[in-house]
């Protein structure tokens, strides 16, 4: 998977940084959407690298079938990644231009899971403490889990605060085991 990664990385550079020049980040993220979540349905990915089927075929459907919903930059780029053999990249490359986008916009997703539903004063609260420790305006995906005891989960990226009562029991369990 690393090595995939690798692959679309320059991709979604290239991508990133000409949506930055041309102010159209926003349009990038939905040409892209587009062309992963089209090089995703099943018969398209069927068609990716069998041995009947042309890059230039692949191209050539992908244009038709996405057309204007694309424009003519994003009709470019499915071009490019099918005559270089990349399409099956199109969700990496979308997936590190958000991450890229993100940054830029000094944004963060979360993803806030509590044990019970959280009152709507509490939300503000918890999203406006959220976005100030991590510096970030914040985008809060809130779900319940009433496994969680008591508590909630906190995630946003590579960082995770539980404070959930079956995390700490876990912890607690871990440590008289050790």
């Amino acid at each position: 998977m690393a090595e995939l990664q690798t692959l679309a990385r320059p991709y979604a550079k290239a991508v990133f940084e000409l949506g930055r020049e041309s102010g159209g980040l926003k349009d990038w993220s939905e040409r892209l959407a587009l062309i992963a979540a089209a090089v995703q349905v099943p018969e398209t990915a069927a068609l990716i690298g069998h041995p009947r089927v042309t890059r230039q075929m692949l191209s050539q459907a992908l244009s038709k079938a996405l057309g204007a919903s694309l424009g003519h930059d994003g009709q470019g780029l499915a071009q490019l990644l099918a005559e270089n053999g990349r399409l099956k990249l199109a969700p990496l490359i979308a997936e590190q231009f958000e991450a890229l986008r993100a940054e830029a916009e000094s944004r963060v997703d979360v993803e806030i899971t509590s044990a019970a539903e959280v009152p709507g004063a509490q939300r503000s609260a918890l999203g406006a403490a959220i976005g100030e420790r991590l510096k970030r305006i914040v985008a809060i995906d809130w779900k319940t889990d009433e496994s969680l005891i008591a508590g909630a989960v906190v995630r946003a990226g590579d960082l995770v605060i539980d404070g959930s009562v079956s995390g700490e029991l876990e912890r607690m369990k871990s440590a008289l085991t050790q």
